[in-house]
């Protein structure tokens, strides 16, 4: 037992060490590539509820690195925040345990894909039932590692998890099988040399000037009550969003839900400084119809009607009165064609997928962060653009103007808390790339499914067979 635990404990805080700088609001990349790695190693020198202890445990504690976010940040009830880092550590486990069960059981090849392949479907099912959507994938660590990054125009968010732990696998298996271990780690090199060809080929399409605004002035934080605060707040970031038009923006974009609107003419404002700039102006309100609230998002075009989107996926608690929108909301210029959506719902991959689908080429979207979720947040929206296809142009307070292309490369960014009102102007290229990822969709989140539901269909027939 003592030999045992000389074994599991540093396996146990190095898990956690690594875990901590690895996740968390900014973090440090390379380290979620070999994160698996202590547990793949002892797993399968140990029984199995050693195994899957040491792994939830050690995963578990890692999480922690989230406490502050999520208690003083969020404000988010105790019991709530434990629950999600015991489903974070339970997703960590899962692909352990089979890795070992693998390992001990062969082949090893089934070792090396059936963790990855695990880890991406737990990942995949955990989108489609999270109110968060992808939010916590470990996908969005390698955000600033570009070549990794192009993964996601191929498989989604979910090529990017295989990668991560088919690299720990392979590293896992190598003093057992260096042809087996060497073939993985042959992909991971393949795939980023793909990844970094892809950020050698220029984006398509017209350049696009923009321009972003946004204001953390005591004044204008909230949302602003309705009437008077209302005009003076629209009045201000209107007169910010023709100065930029003024420096050649062909379209300004604002944060979100910066005040209430309650009858036709509260936004007049932007629509006039539309039509006297010349330039479209993207501005998020409060719009209070019907006994109805709606987080919209409005696309003035001077001399034109204004276009309106509603938030499809709204925040909880926050946001829970709100009704979602449904529809999606672009416009076909000669640039391309430009789509409106909001914040969280860049979280999601629809309706992002759905605006790449429609051959979107600049992603126009009002948003509003925490100010310590800045970086981690408010870069989760440059994985859709490199899924879908598009440029994205997305405007926070309490975070970042951001802008990137369809690489995910940071064209231009600087904080909301800058300056007063802080802008920032810049050209993007507006062209849609269609990728493999809008044409075949989650492809490998399904393979990988598919092959974990028949790796233990195999496991069980096989004990049946030992058992009779």
């Amino acid at each position: 037992m003592a030999s045992e635990l000389k074994k599991i404990l540093p396996a146990l805080l190095v898990t956690a060490l690594i875990g901590w700088f690895a996740g968390g609001l900014h973090p440090f990349w390379p380290l979620m590539w070999v994160a698996p790695l202590p547990m793949l190693l002892l797993a399968p020198t140990v029984s199995w509820w050693k195994a899957g202890l040491a792994a939830f445990l050690g995963w578990f504690a890692g999480a922690f690195t989230l406490w502050g976010y999520f208690a003083g940040t969020l404000h988010m009830p105790v019991g709530v925040a434990l629950g999600i880092f015991a489903v974070t550590a339970v997703g960590f486990t899962l692909p352990v345990l089979l890795f070992r069960l693998l390992v001990l059981l062969g082949p090893l090849w089934l070792a090396l894909i059936g963790a990855p392949a695990l880890s991406v479907g737990l990942d995949y099912l955990n989108s489609l039932t999270s109110v968060h959507g992808t939010h916590g994938s470990p996908s969005y660590t390698q955000l600033d590692f570009l070549p990794a990054l192009q993964a996601a125009s191929v498989a989604g968010p979910w090529g990017i998890t295989f990668l991560l732990m088919l690299f720990a696998a392979a590293l896992a298996l190598l003093p057992r099988d260096r042809r087996i271990a060497g073939a993985g780690l042959a992909v991971v090199a393949l795939s980023l040399i793909a990844g970094e060809m892809r950020l050698l080929r220029p984006q398509a399409g017209q350049p696009v000037k923009v321009g972003l605004v946004a204001s953390d002035l005591k004044e204008n934080q909230g949302v602003v009550e309705p009437g008077e605060p209302a005009a003076r707040l629209f009045a201000d970031y209107a007169r910010e969003a023709v100065a930029l038009a003024q420096q050649g923006a062909q379209v300004v974009v604002l944060p979100e839900n910066m005040a209430v609107v309650l009858a036709p003419g509260d936004d007049r404002a932007f629509q006039e400084a539309a039509d006297s700039s010349g330039a479209q102006i993207v501005a998020g309100m409060l719009n209070v119809e019907g006994g109805k609230k709606y987080n919209e998002a409005r696309l003035y075009t001077p001399h034109a009607p204004a276009l309106a989107y509603d938030k499809q996926h709204l925040l909880p608690p926050f946001e829970s009165p709100f009704t979602p929108g449904r529809d999606l909301v672009w416009q076909e210029r000669p640039e391309g064609v430009w789509g409106l959506a909001i914040c969280k719902d860049m979280d999601f991959l629809s309706p992002a997928s759905r605006y790449g689908a429609a051959g979107a080429g600049l992603m126009l979207v009002p948003a509003w962060d925490f100010v310590d979720d800045a970086w981690a947040h408010g870069h989760i929206s440059i994985m859709r653009a490199v899924e879908g296809g598009f440029s994205l142009v997305r405007a926070a307070r309490g975070g970042f103007l951001t802008v990137a292309d369809d690489r995910g490369r940071v064209v231009a960014e600087t904080a909301s808390w800058s300056a007063p009102f802080a802008t920032l102007v810049t050209t993007v290229p507006g062209g849609h790339d269609h990728t493999l990822y809008l044409q075949f969709g989650d492809w490998l989140a399904n393979l990988s499914l598919a092959f974990v539901a028949a790796v233990l269909l195999r496991l069980a027939l096989r004990r049946s067979r030992s058992a009779g």
